[in-house]
């Protein structure tokens, strides 16, 4: 039976411009950065959250062939592909700030709503991101 989800998986165009954003400006960490052979496995993580992976994946293969590759990355540079990675903090208002000192492009600016405080923004692939503060059942 399932217990656990180890690692999710978003694409990227360019693995080092998704460090900078990820590490850099985001503040996680690198987990697991090794050359393949066939292809770079790049994971980060929350700091003090080894068991929660994201790869940072470039389209291609050999999880799809080349052809395929070439539209996921037109549209991923569309923002019409992917998904969206939720992160919890401790203090949306604050956690908005930093990041706009940052440099971070900030579309929205914290919202309260029924479950907590959150905004949202994009990664430069046009990977979607929402950043809360729960409220407390």
């Amino acid at each position: 039976m399932l217990n656990n989800l180890g690692i999710t998986q978003i694409y990227v165009l360019d693995q080092d411009q998704a460090l900078d954003f990820y590490v850099g400006k985001l503040g996680l960490e690198v987990h697991t950065d090794a050359d393949l052979g066939f292809m770079r496995w790049l994971t980060v993580n929350v700091p003090g959250v080894p068991d929660r992976e994201i790869l940072l994946e470039r389209p291609g293969p050999p999880a799809m062939s080349e052809n395929t590759a070439a539209e996921v990355r037109e549209l991923l540079t569309k923002g019409a592909t992917g998904g969206t990675l939720f992160f919890r903090c401790d203090d949306a208002y604050k956690t908005h700030a930093e990041l706009k000192a940052k440099g971070v492009e900030l579309p929205e600016e914290p919202t309260d709503r029924d479950y907590g405080i959150d905004f949202g923004l994009r990664d430069p692939f046009g990977n979607n991101i929402r950043i809360g503060q729960m409220k407390q059942p």
